[in-house]
Formats: C-alpha cells, structure tokens, sequence
C-alpha cells in the first residue's frame, strides 16, 4: 500500500511540476499584453495584475516546481516538498479567489482540481509521523518466541 501511495504521490508531484514550469515560463518570458491575449477568456485576469506581480507569480511558480521534484529526488531536505505543495495550495486557492471576484466560474474548474492535487501531495508528504524520529528513550516491545 505505501508502494503504491509514495507511486501516485510521484505522478501527481510530477504532473504539478510540470504545470507549473509550462505556466512560469509563459508569466516570465511572455508580455502582459500578449498573455492577455493567448488563452482567451481563461487569461482574462492578466488585466488585474501588473508586469511585476506577474513575475512574481512566475517565480513562485517555477520555485513549486523545482520543489516539489528536485529535494526529494536528490534525497537532500525532503521536507522541503510538502512545503512546495502547501505553497502551491496557496497559489491555487489565491486563483480561485481571483476567479470567483472576477466572476470566471466557468474556468475554475482546472484550478480547484490543481487545488486539489497540490493538497494531495502536501497531505502525501506531511503525512502523520513522516518526519518523526523514535525517542531513544522509548521501549520497545519485548520480542516473543515464534513456537
């Protein structure tokens, strides 16, 4: 079963990252104007935010990819993987909120569901105990004879 958990939480830490390096790129290399203008109605909220934040939110972007993969696949601070998740739960809900003010309910859809897949892996991660060390002090249970 943890096989397969650790299995689904890669595949949906991998699509994540992958969304997120497709979305930064656009919001670091493309101009305002033209972002406005490329996904229809679904880019609509460009119009509300700066060249600056825009950047911004591309950065914080592209920082949720690189760690929500890289640190746990050098083994270096896998910690710092449920924390990209918890951050991407907050780019996607700060999103949704933007879209409910705009009125776009219509194109909530794709981030409610992102919403939902960055909690899985910050849940995945965090899990219960998955950071915690047995105290040396605690007994351990005496061994019985198998008989």
């Amino acid at each position: 079963m943890k096989r397969k958990l650790n299995l689904a939480l890669w595949i949906v830490a991998g699509i994540l990252a992958v969304v997120f390096l497709v979305s930064s790129s656009t919001k670091l290399f493309v101009p305002k104007e033209k972002l406005a203008g490329m996904g229809g109605a679904a880019s609509r909220w460009v119009e509300d935010f700066s060249p600056g934040a825009l950047k911004a939110i591309g950065a914080l972007e592209f920082l949720a990819a690189v760690g929500l993969i890289v640190p746990a696949a050098l083994g270096i601070a896998p910690v710092l993987v449920p924390l990209a998740a918890t951050g991407a739960v907050l780019l996607f809900t700060g999103a949704v909120i933007v879209r409910l003010r705009r009125g776009e309910r219509a194109t909530i859809i794709g981030d409610l569901v992102y919403l939902a897949m960055a909690a899985f892996v910050a849940w995945g991660r965090f899990g219960p105990g998955r950071f915690a060390r047995r105290s040396p002090y605690q007994r351990q249970a005496p061994r019985t004879a198998i008989g």
